[in-house]
């Protein structure tokens, strides 16, 4: 049996491996095409492009393993049925159940990785690809200085040169932009461009500076110069990388979140206090209703019973009427604030389950991928593709789906997360079920053959 283990393990080790840097690279591919704007015309060193797609691999990774561990499966049972390999071990009396065991090992094994992934790896590698996103999309076009093209893109001022001869351009010209108190223009034979930090030093060499007042057009200067600096400010012309410790929901791990949820649930509760304190005040009674409609009516039968009160003057009935109407206020904000609480709470605990729900689905696809497999008897390629795609594709609409269910506080975000899971759950005991049991699967349109 040890032998069965370590051949079926090493029959999936491979392909695994092949398909994910398929689908891998099929996904990247998709992303670079969309990405590639970001890049043009922003004179991006090539390094941090590469930085920057090296970082958007994490959650690439993170899709393509689950739908790896679907392809391999089906692969793999497929090629085995087709040669006939599945016929001969349940011949020799192995069960497909004792079959299909190790994959499941295997699945289980891919599942615990990607879940030290998700939790540890993933969160960081988004941290840092949004914050270089951001700061490559600020960047603007690099200062490509050419002879005879007007430059605009510098801070406060123009310029043209005439020649550049490798870093020392001559014929400089320079004038000033968007100041009020007085114009100004620069010539020099010769000038060095040059960046330090976020600050462009600009060194021009043998040169005149011609300065005119905008007020009164009577004040002008001129100053010679042998060497002049010009030092410019440059935080939106070179990529600056920014250190930020705020992150978002997808770049946090297992312990950031639970801090998060625990914070929400400090304000609902907050919350809840003071609508408890409201109503003890105005109606006499610290009730906590379970919902806006349940505390509307609680005050609508508060004010008739103010109303039928005869011991009560018209002051004390004012009074008490302008008490509830402002209780009335107070309580749709305090609800809706709840609600939006609730929303902030149910979006970090979607990413709690999704970090456990999507590896899990690995040994799921392995439950389905083998019977499949089997009742199709052939592991061929491109069958193979498009039936992983096309399971992965259901279940990821349904997990978006279930997402945007637990956001929008619909159901509660374990239910949302773990459906899809339990959903081809069921299925796969099924399918199991009928190829443990050799029922034949002509039964199954979807595998039915022409011959």
């Amino acid at each position: 049996m040890k032998v069965l283990y370590k051949y079926l393990i090493r029959e999936m080790f491979f392909p695994f491996l092949l398909s994910l840097v398929m689908i891998t690279f099929i996904l990247f591919i998709n992303f670079l095409i969309r990405a590639i704007d970001r890049f043009l015309g922003k004179g991006i060193d090539v390094l941090v492009i590469l930085e920057y797609l090296f970082l958007n691999l994490a959650w690439i990774i993170a899709l393509s393993v689950p739908m790896a561990v679907l392809l391999t499966t089906l692969m793999t049972f497929g090629r085995m049925s087709e040669e006939n390999e599945i016929n001969a071990m349940k011949a020799s009396g192995i069960s497909f159940s004792s079959i299909i065991r190790p994959p499941l090992i295997f699945g289980t094994l891919i599942t615990i990785l990607l879940i030290f992934f998700n939790n540890y790896i993933l969160p960081d590698m988004n941290f840092h690809a949004r914050l270089l996103s951001g700061d490559i999309y600020r960047k603007r076009p690099s200062i490509n200085i050419e002879p005879g093209i007007f430059l605009d893109n510098l801070p406060g001022y123009n310029m043209i040169i005439g020649n550049k001869s490798g870093e020392i351009m001559s014929d400089v010209r320079i004038f000033s932009k968007d100041q009020k108190k007085s114009q100004t223009s620069i010539y020099a034979k010769s000038g060095v461009l040059t960046t330090l930090y976020n600050t462009i030093l600009l060194t021009l060499y043998d040169g005149e500076i011609h300065e005119l007042e905008n007020e009164q057009f009577n004040n002008y200067r001129r100053i010679i110069f042998s060497k002049h600096n010009i030092k410019i400010k440059a935080d939106d012309i070179l990529l600056n990388r920014r250190d930020s410790s705020s992150r978002t929901d997808r770049e946090m791990t297992i312990p950031m979140i639970k801090n998060k949820v625990s914070n929400y649930e400090k304000r609902i509760e907050v919350v809840k206090s003071r609508i408890m304190g409201s109503f003890f005040r105005v109606i006499g009674d610290s009730t906590l209703p379970l919902s806006f409609e349940e505390a509307t009516e609680t005050i609508k039968g508060h004010k008739e019973m103010i109303t039928k009160n005869k011991n009560l003057t018209k002051n004390q009935i004012h009074k008490k009427e302008r008490q509830i109407r402002n209780l009335e206020r107070q309580i749709k904000n305090e609800f809706g604030l709840i609600k939006s609480y609730q929303k902030g709470r149910n979006k970090y605990q979607v990413e709690i389950h999704k970090k456990f729900s999507i590896p899990f689905a690995c040994i799921i696809f392995v439950l389905i991928g083998g019977p499949i497999g089997v009742m199709a008897k052939k592991g061929g390629f491109s069958n193979s593709i498009i039936l992983s795609f096309g399971f992965f594709l259901i279940y990821y609409l349904m997990l978006i789906g279930g997402e945007e269910l637990a956001d929008r506080n619909k159901f509660p975000a374990m239910i949302c997360m773990w459906s899809p899971n339990l959903i081809f759950l069921i299925f796969a005991l099924y399918l199991n079920f009928i190829t443990i049991h050799e029922i034949s699967s002509k039964s199954i349109m979807f595998f039915k053959k022409d011959h």
